[in-house]
């Protein structure tokens, strides 16, 4: 009997070192591209339909951007390919400032690492990866060649836009004394079995299957092409320069210079 035992112990570990051999190689890329619907609020409504026209066009390189996610079976990295502003011909300076940096997800360890740069300072943010309590639904559709299906999670929209700021921001926030709610976001996503990575664009990870499209607030990341095992190795690499820093003392920190750069506008005005 032992023999016979031995035997199958080892085709056991010979199995055993080829499956993990071959979810170490497992690698690829997904191209993603993105749509945002443009908001104008109470002053989109006084404006003609030319005027709102010309304003999504000036701001077409912040509604339409492009992302390349590189993935193996433990880490991804989420880059946005640079883009030109169609109308000045000149790099998206100020929006830029509020972009999303080069995305670095640790699936195995739970790590995310950002690189995120404020004018002309660079931060290295350094967290936990968001965690999402996916529903999973029974629906599907077809993308590309791919059977996806349907899931659906609730999450604090401060997890998806910890780097994104506006002025109204900074007027919801004057109040410290006051008790706010975390809003949630309704987060829907198809992902394919097929392709059995817990990988996604964005913050997104953590479903049976690569995530080939996601919708959250007015944003959908849609994937348009799938490189899949290619011949040359891929790089998955996280950034490594900048201050180090949490999302939490980031969101803050950018809030404070904010604040700080307002007040000095404000002051260069009444000195007038």
């Amino acid at each position: 009997m032992k023999p016979a035992i031995f035997k199958i112990t080892t085709v056991i570990t010979i199995l055993f070192f080829t499956a993990q051999l071959s979810a170490q190689k497992f690698q690829g890329k997904a191209y993603y591209f993105s749509k945002s619907k443009m908001e104008l609020g109470n002053w989109g409504a006084r404006m003609s339909e030319a005027q709102k026209k010309q304003i999504q066009a000036r701001l077409k390189n912040r509604l339409e951007k492009k992302y390349i996610l590189s993935f193996n079976m433990q880490e991804s990295t989420f880059l946005e390919e640079e883009k030109i502003d169609a109308i000045s011909g000149a790099t998206d300076s100020w929006g830029g400032y509020f972009s999303r940096g080069d995305l670095h997800k640790n699936i195995k360890e739970n790590k995310l690492v950002q690189s995120q740069e404020f004018y002309g300072k660079r931060f290295l943010v350094k967290d936990q990866l968001v965690k999402i309590e996916w529903n999973l639904g029974t629906e599907t559709k077809m993308i590309g060649n791919y059977t996806c299906y349907k899931a659906a999670a609730m999450v604090p929209k401060s997890e998806l836009s910890w780097f994104d700021f506006s002025w109204s921001d900074l007027r919801s926030n004057s109040d410290d004394t006051k008790e706010v709610v975390e809003p949630m976001i309704v987060v829907e996503a198809w992902y394919t079995p097929q392709i059995p990575v817990a990988q996604g664009p964005a913050e997104y990870w953590g479903l049976p299957g690569l995530i080939l499209e996601v919708s959250a607030a007015n944003t959908t990341l849609l994937c348009s092409e799938l490189v899949l095992n290619p011949t040359e190795k891929i790089k998955i690499e996280a950034p490594d320069k900048g201050e180090e820093i949490t999302k939490k003392e980031y969101t803050s920190t950018i809030r404070k210079k904010m604040v700080e750069m307002r007040n000095n506008r404000m002051g260069r005005r009444r000195g007038r």
